[in-house]
């Protein structure tokens, strides 16, 4: 299987408000940027939305280190949405799950198998290269800028 790196990151301008988000894909000597935004959404949604577009980018099975500054992303997709999904996506609250639409699409992509995906937090705007290019690509895909 081929290995990809990816890089993904998302931006709002508000919260909520116009956002944005950026995936950069990088194998090899290859690289391939995405991003993309919508006029009224939130940080968050933004965050998701960057992995979605990212995995879904990839052709064919693949080893792939996922980066990201989104511990709400890494947490949820890791950790919590075991839980959410055995309470019929509800919180241990018993709130609905914020975002469920585009946690149950990540879900889709993370557990259908198809990639082995190793997830990598980073600090965001500290100075990593890849992590610094997909907050660029995020601010890019903001409508109205």
């Amino acid at each position: 299987m081929n290995t990809v790196t990816i890089y993904t990151d998302g931006a709002c301008k508000g919260n909520p408000g116009p956002g944005g988000w950026g995936a950069l894909l990088s194998a090899g000597a290859t690289e391939k940027e995405l991003f993309g935004g919508e006029r009224e959404t939130t940080n968050n949604r933004m965050e998701l939305t960057a992995v979605i577009e990212g995995l879904a980018a990839l052709k064919k099975p693949c080893v792939v280190h996922l980066y990201l500054d989104s511990e709400y992303v890494r947490k949820g997709t890791t950790e919590w949405i075991h839980g959410w999904k055995a309470k019929g996506w509800k919180t241990a609250a018993k709130q609905p799950v914020k975002n469920a639409d585009l946690w149950q699409k990540l879900d889709t992509l993370v557990h259908q198998g198809v990639h082995q995906i190793h997830w990598h937090w980073v600090k965001g705007h500290a100075g990593d290269p890849g992590n610094e290019r997909a907050d660029a690509l995020a601010n890019r895909g903001v409508p109205g800028r």
